[in-house]
Parts: structure tokens; sequence; C-alpha cells
């Protein structure tokens, strides 16, 4: 048995359906005469540069690759750019990215694990140091890089009865224009002299030599600076970072 509804019900429903689809054409209308990047706009910020901008790449950076004993921390044209993440052992080889602007100023300090007050490890024994970079740019650390000691210890080898010299550190011997001209050249040690541990021997440090100073066991905190010039070099890029890190640095007061 069939069923029918009054013909006042069919035509409501019906003028119903009508102006619901009306709605829906129109508002589709609308969304279509939105203004062009209206849309990219409202999903986020900065998805299009603006005109004439250039940003560096990946393709404009080059891996460091550093190895310390103990410790280091290396700054490049005045920024912090890598610390090392374990402090003591086992040696670890820290590798960065790092985008390249020169003239280039490495300033790395680096710290043999030893007491402060008499400049032995493990109860009565003496360390020794040393440090080693490579960037793929071919920076290579040697005795061309200029290296000063600045905690001594124990002086005289004395594990009886130990004397250390600290020196207070430059507040800005990270930076560009500190003058490191009275300091004396690295001095270059083997691998053999060294005895670096196995995560040495996986990464890439060809071409580049061992240094510290004319110490390597009684010298225990040192810093190396270093310049690398590339004549006729412009970056390719046109930006500049607003990053304002100095809160990050506690340790530090910006000058």
């Amino acid at each position: 048995m069939k069923t029918y509804l009054p013909k006042t019900i069919v035509l409501k429903i019906f003028g119903f359906s009508m102006a619901f689809l009306t709605l829906t054409i129109s508002s589709f209308t609308l969304l279509l005469a939105q203004p062009e990047g209206k849309e990219k706009k409202d999903k986020g910020k900065g998805s299009r540069p603006p005109s004439g901008l250039i940003k560096p790449s990946m393709a404009d950076t080059i891996k460091a690759n550093v190895y310390a004993d103990n410790w280091f921390i290396m700054y490049i044209n005045g920024k912090l750019t890598a610390v090392d993440s374990i402090d003591f052992i086992p040696h670890n080889v820290v590798s960065v990215d790092i985008l390249p602007e020169y003239p280039m100023t490495i300033a790395v300090m680096a710290k043999d694990n030893a007491d402060p007050k008499t400049g032995m490890e493990y109860g009565t024994h003496i360390g020794d140091g040393g440090f080693i970079l490579k960037f793929a740019d071919g920076t290579v650390t040697s005795s061309k890089w200029k290296a000063k000691s600045f905690f001594k210890g124990p002086l005289g080898s004395d594990t009886k009865n130990p004397k250390v010299q600290h020196e207070p550190i430059p507040d800005d011997w990270f930076k560009i224009d500190f003058d490191d001209s009275k300091w004396k050249n690295a001095t270059e040690y083997t691998e053999e002299r060294v005895n670096p541990k196995e995560p040495f021997f996986k990464a890439d440090f060809k071409g580049a030599k061992w240094i510290w100073t004319e110490d390597l066991d009684l010298d225990n905190t040192v810093i190396f600076r270093h310049r690398v010039e590339k004549e006729g070099w412009k970056p390719r890029w046109n930006t500049k970072p607003n990053i304002d890190i100095t809160g990050a640095l506690p340790w530090r007061n910006e000058k």
C-alpha cells in the first residue's frame, strides 16, 4: 500500500531544498572571489618571501668535524657554533653543519680533564690533552693556529705536592677583533702521542694535525685561534639573522 504526502508538504520540502542549494552556490562563489594569495596567507605567515630575498640553503653549508681530549667550545666569527656534549669520557667526535662566511675567525677553548686545584685527574694521575678539527672547505688544524694556555699544573709534574697556575681568561677571547698577535703558534703532535679513541677513526680528519701548546701534559685549558681567508668570496644569500641569543648564554655578558 503506497502512502502519498500532501501536496503542500511536498512543495515546502522542495522549496527548502532549493533555498539550501542557492545558499551553497553563493558561498562557493564568494570563496572563488577571494583575492589571489589570501588562502595561502591564512594558512601561515611567511610562506612567500619578499621579492629579491635570497636565503641560504643546505648546499651553502659545510660539515665540521671536531675532536677534543676532553672538551671544547667553538665560536666562528664571534658566534657560538658548537659545544662538546660530553665533558669528559667517553671521547666523542662532534659533527655539525656550519654556514661559512669569509674571512672566518675560529676561536676554540679546549680543556683536558684536570682538577682545578691540583691539575691532575683520577686523584694523582697527570693527563694529556689534544685537539683536532676539519671543515669540509679544507680548513684543518695545524701549527699555523695560535695557542695559549690559561691553566697549567701540576707545576713541575709534582704529584706529591701539586701546585697550579691559573691565568685570567679574557672576556673577549672569542671575538673577531681579539688581539692574539703575541700568542705562540700551536704545536703539532702525532696520532700515537695523543692516542685518540675509536670515534676519531670513524670521522674524516684527513690532512688535519693534532695540536696543543708546547706542553701536552701540563697545560689543561688552551685557547686556539685561527683566521681563514678566501679571496673574492661573497655570500650567495642576502639575508641576515635577527635572532638574539644573549639570554641563552648566562655565563657570558655581552658588551
